[in-house]
């Protein structure tokens, strides 16, 4: 089903797809998303995947009635999906907006979709999350293996107007793995007209630990990293007004004390000390079961 004619193989890269399963969560991703496809001048793909997992018993191997009752419950989900996706993206522009449901399983069906997906949104725990604040599977398994930049969202933060007149915040650790990421953070910047913070945490100890002889030195070092990791973004976004910060704080924490500010926290998938082919390094990670800001994690064409 869809809301619109289904796009030709050759536009499927121009597309963010969006997963629902009907919790209010992965609405607010669908919203989110909407407004991020509007942006992006896009369209939406929203997809539901009513596979269950086998091996658990003879429950397992459904029915066809119980097939046929999955199929259309994951059809009203996604016509739901679609109803909230329009309401969002009502204040920009025009968003083709098509709809899916397959019986594989949630991880597989959006894993094998998200190759050539501009981006994937995802909400942060779904309905099968039993723990307040404990993050959902399929949102930590499409983060380590998504071969497109992955967007996850807690709460509802991000797609109310005050949320949207904050800044982006882009964590900058000087090295090619967050190259992609600061990319993406001026160009989020600048389709949201808003400005943009480059936060580098030039060391992975704590402040408290730094002795105060060094700093100077290693102000000026950070100073430099941060300065040749924007090197270019101005000229090519002369609209985005840049805050350059540098802490001596951990990443993590630092990150989390500037996202209460920012709209969308930008980061790579890994950084210091990361290597070819890590799935999440540990920054990234702790963001993504921390942070109530909308995180969006952008791999290295490495990790590819």
């Amino acid at each position: 089903m869809s809301e619109s004619e289904r796009e030709p193989i050759s536009q499927v890269a121009s597309r963010i797809l969006v997963g629902a399963d009907g919790s209010p969560t992965s609405l607010r991703a669908v919203a989110w998303a909407a407004t991020e496809a509007g942006l992006h001048h896009c369209d939406l793909h929203i997809l539901n995947a009513v596979g269950v997992p086998g091996g658990f018993g003879p429950g397992a191997v459904l029915s066809d009635a119980e097939r046929q009752s999955l199929r259309r419950e994951g059809e009203h989900v996604t016509s739901e999906a679609a109803r909230v996706a329009r309401t969002a993206g009502a204040e920009h522009t025009p968003v083709s907006i098509t709809t899916e449901v397959t019986e594989e399983l949630p991880p597989h069906a959006l894993l094998t979709r998200s190759a050539p997906a501009r981006m994937l949104v995802v909400g942060s725990r779904g309905m099968g999350a039993f723990q307040r604040g404990l993050l959902g599977s399929v949102s930590t398994t499409v983060a380590r293996h998504a071969r497109c930049p992955v967007a996850v969202l807690r709460s509802p933060a991000g797609v109310d107007a005050v949320t949207a007149r904050q800044p982006i915040l882009v964590g900058v650790d000087g090295t090619d793995n967050s190259s992609p990421a600061v990319a993406a953070a001026f160009d989020e910047a600048s389709r949201r007209e808003t400005g943009l913070i480059a936060l580098h945490a030039w060391s992975d100890t704590s402040g408290l630990e730094l002795p105060v002889r060094d700093w100077d030195s290693a102000r000026a070092e950070a100073d430099a990293v941060l300065a040749e990791s924007l090197a270019g973004y101005a000229e090519q976004f002369p609209d985005v007004e840049v805050e350059r910060v540098i802490t001596t704080d951990r990443p993590v924490r630092s990150l989390l004390d500037a996202a209460a500010g920012a709209q969308l926290v930008v980061v790579g998938s890994h950084g210091r000390g990361g290597f070819t082919g890590m799935l999440l390094g540990s920054t990234s990670n702790a963001l993504l079961h921390a942070v109530d800001t909308p995180l969006l994690i952008v791999r290295s064409r490495t990790d590819e």
